[in-house]
């Protein structure tokens, strides 16, 4: 695997005859996203991954000279996992002036759940994914589905602005008992640890109460108060539509016909005509560690 920390040397080194695959990231690496090189493997002939902290997305109270930067580690496990070039850029090579130009994802998507609670979050995110679009120019690009949020509004960023580049999705890893693997999940001592799972278990009870067809604002202030009995402090834990992420509004919207993606043209087709799929998302704090889970299900018999 090659190391280069330049936009001038990735692009001198990419083997654009190749299906280039692309994975980014923020570093401190696990097993899940070793999931997206392995699918990146799969999918494509040229695996690039990046390794960059984004400022751009952490708010000033927020934990970006903290985060865990473990480079060393994380260049033997991509290379042991076959990707052949890691982009590694320091803030000046990425952003050498300042970032005046942003890209700012529309309010009805970016400004809730997440964005509500890290006002900015979105923006960061997708000014940074598209410059490393535009630096790598991947045919495809690997995303984690933990981030259910992040996933849906960078493929709606590539579709709206028709960037020629294929969205892939990867399943969340979990721990033995269910946690999502997080890089977070570092910070956590081992009674925390012991204990973060329950934001999972949480998720799947919500699902379970609304397959049993308890109310959605039943089961959120239910799983609030559950879990803020148990120390944490939530930020939000909901169920919503998986093609948009609308509220539930009622048993109008639940169907029996099975969703493929050649039935419809658009997601917003999708949630009309094919509205049954469903994710418990949550968000919450326990000790100083904020973790974020989701729960992806359908009513489909």
């Amino acid at each position: 695997m090659k190391t280069v920390r330049t936009i001038a040397e990735l692009r001198n080194s990419i083997d654009y005859g190749k299906k280039v695959g692309f994975v980014p990231t923020m570093g401190n690496l696990h097993a899940g996203h070793l999931d997206l090189i392995t699918e990146a493997k799969r999918q494509s002939s040229f695996v690039v991954a990046s390794v960059f902290v984004n400022r751009l997305q952490f708010a000033p109270n927020e934990d970006f000279d903290s985060y865990p930067r473990t480079f060393l580690e994380d260049a033997k496990k991509l290379e042991a996992a076959g990707c052949e070039l890691l982009f590694a850029p320091g803030e000046t090579d990425l952003y050498p002036v300042p970032q005046g130009f942003e890209v700012f994802p529309p309010d009805g998507l970016a400004s809730i759940l997440e964005g509500e609670f890290r006002p900015g979050f979105f923006k960061g995110v997708c000014t940074v994914v598209l410059k490393l679009f535009n630096c790598v120019k991947p045919d495809i690009a690997f995303f984690g589905r933990k981030d259910f949020q992040q996933a849906m509004i960078i493929e709606n960023m590539i579709q709206q602005l028709a960037l020629p580049i294929k969205m892939v999705k990867v399943p969340t890893r979990r721990e033995l008992d269910g946690l999502a693997m997080s890089s977070r999940n570092g910070y956590l001592s081992d009674a925390e640890r012991a204990e973060a799972v329950q934001l999972f278990l949480t998720l799947c009870q919500m699902r379970e109460s609304f397959k049993a067809g308890q109310s959605v604002a039943e089961i959120e202030v239910e799983a609030m108060h559950q879990l803020q009995a148990r120390g944490w402090k939530p930020d939000y834990l909901t169920i919503r539509n998986a093609w948009d992420l609308s509220p539930y509004v009622g048993s109008s919207q639940i169907t029996t016909e099975v969703f493929t993606p050649d039935k419809a043209a658009s997601s917003q087709e999708a949630l009309s005509a094919y509205p049954n799929q469903w994710v418990a998302l949550g968000a919450a704090r326990i000790g100083t560690t904020r973790l974020i889970d989701n729960l992806e299900f359908s009513l489909n018999p």
